[in-house]
C-alpha cells in the first residue's frame, strides 16, 4: 500500500537516513509528534532512549528490542516503549509503521 497524498504532503522528519532509505510524514502538536514511516531499504537503529513512544505496524514487520527483550511485530501489532527505556530496532525494506512520540520535537522537520 502507498500512503495517500494527504499524508505524503506532510512535512518530513530530518532523520540520519536519506529519504531514499526512509520516507517520513510528520504531524506535530504541543502534545507530541506522529510520524508515518515508509521504509524503502533495510534499516537498523542501534540502542538508544528518549521519552515514551507508541507505535503500530501497518505493513511488513519490525524486530524490536526493548530493555533487552526482542519481539517481532507484524501488521496490526502495537508496541509501547516507556520513557527512558533503551531500545533498538531492525526494519526490512517494505515496512510501514506509525509511531507517536511523547516529545513534540522528537525529530526536527525538513
Amino acid at each position: 500500500m502507498k500512503f495517500p497524498e494527504i499524508i505524503t504532503r506532510l512535512p518530513e522528519a530530518a532523520l540520519p537516513f536519506p529519504s531514499s532509505v526512509v520516507k517520513t510524514s510528520v504531524v506535530q502538536s504541543e502534545n507530541g509528534q506522529l510520524v508515518f514511516f515508509d521504509i524503502l531499504k533495510d534499516v537498523e537503529i542501534p540502542p538508544h532512549s528518549h521519552k515514551a513512544q507508541w507505535g503500530t505496524v501497518l505493513e511488513g514487520h519490525i524486530e524490536l528490542t526493548i530493555d533487552g527483550k526482542t519481539e517481532t511485530h507484524r501488521p496490526g501489532n502495537q508496541y509501547f516503549i516507556p520513557s527512558g527505556v533503551v531500545h533498538s530496532v531492525k526494519i526490512p525494506a517494505g515496512t510501514k509503521v506509525i509511531d507517536f512520540f511523547e516529545e513534540k520535537e522528537r525529530y526536527k522537520l525538513k
